[in-house]
């Protein structure tokens, strides 16, 4: 089962934790590289948890900032450490591997989706023919394997304890947008009813009746995580991802999703939905 502390998300939160106290001091990102002697670019990517810090890194920190509490200095320099360990998915190699940390300690997470049914709710059958189709270019039969086997680990956070809280909302286009085949899709949509009934996961669908709404040109992730470890927006387009973190991002982001909530048919219409169309696949 993929572990809960993440190292993606220690490297996060110490991050956090130097940005907020550099700029408690008053500090900017360049003064802090000349005083300590590193790369602009070092201290930005230790502050957005891009790049791993080192104990010694963290002394420095620790240090320049006037950190002498002694319980405090050992907190962030544990987040350290435990931010170099290696995640069960970094023996993969992947693009999305941040994605991949943070999914894997997050406590709740929040779905909408407009044209696939969720990594997390595929078949493998599903899975392999949006490898097959989706795909560019297009991996080698071994690289394809090895990219389902992720998405198969990944989905055994619904049943870990505790559980990941998930909270889909999906375009109908999702329902009806054939991967892979008729026989693949009624599967597909038995999974998704299967999916709903359990009680950490809540789906709904925005029915094309809904009309038009504020995010039907993009898809996005909420991630949220115990503790005071910020949220974080997963957006993901065709040439990269973007993670964003900031307060007021947040904060629009959770709103949109409250009101495709509110759009959207309630968790047992929809489920009624998605029965009513996978009868059609069949």
């Amino acid at each position: 089962m993929p572990e809960v502390r993440s190292p993606t998300l220690r490297r996060r939160e110490l991050g956090a934790l130097l940005r907020a106290r550099r700029q408690e001091l008053g500090l900017t990102v360049e003064q802090v590289a000349e005083r300590l002697e590193f790369s602009p670019s070092k201290v930005s990517r230790l502050e957005t948890g891009q790049r791993g810090a080192t104990a010694r890194d963290v002394r420095d920190f620790c240090d320049l900032y006037g950190v002498s509490d002694a319980g405090e200095r050992d907190r962030l320099v544990n987040l350290a450490r435990e931010g170099k360990q290696h995640g069960w998915w970094q023996s993969y190699d992947l693009d999305f591997s941040t994605y991949v940390g943070l999914e894997a300690a997050a406590v709740a997470l929040k779905y909408y989706q407009t044209s696939i049914v969720p990594g997390l709710f595929q078949t493998s059958d599903y899975a392999r023919a949006m490898l097959e189709a989706a795909s560019f270019p297009q991996p080698s039969q071994e690289r394809a394997a090895e990219l389902l086997e992720v998405k198969l680990k990944r989905q055994r956070i619904l049943d870990q304890s505790p559980p990941l809280e998930l909270w889909a909302v999906l375009d109908e286009a999702a329902l009806h947008r054939v991967v892979g085949g008729p026989s693949v899709m009624a599967r597909q949509l038995k999974r998704l009813t299967e999916l709903a009934a359990m009680p950490n996961v809540t789906m709904q669908v925005i029915a094309y009746s809904a009309g038009a709404h504020p995010a039907m040109d993009s898809t996005f992730n909420i991630l949220d995580f115990a503790g005071s470890v910020a949220s974080v927006v997963y957006v993901e387009g065709l040439v990269g991802w973007i993670y964003l973190d900031r307060p007021q991002d947040i904060d629009r982001y959770q709103q949109v999703f409250m009101h495709l909530r509110e759009k959207a048919l309630s968790p047992q219409e929809s489920i009624k939905l998605i029965a009513e169309i996978a009868e059609k696949y069949r």
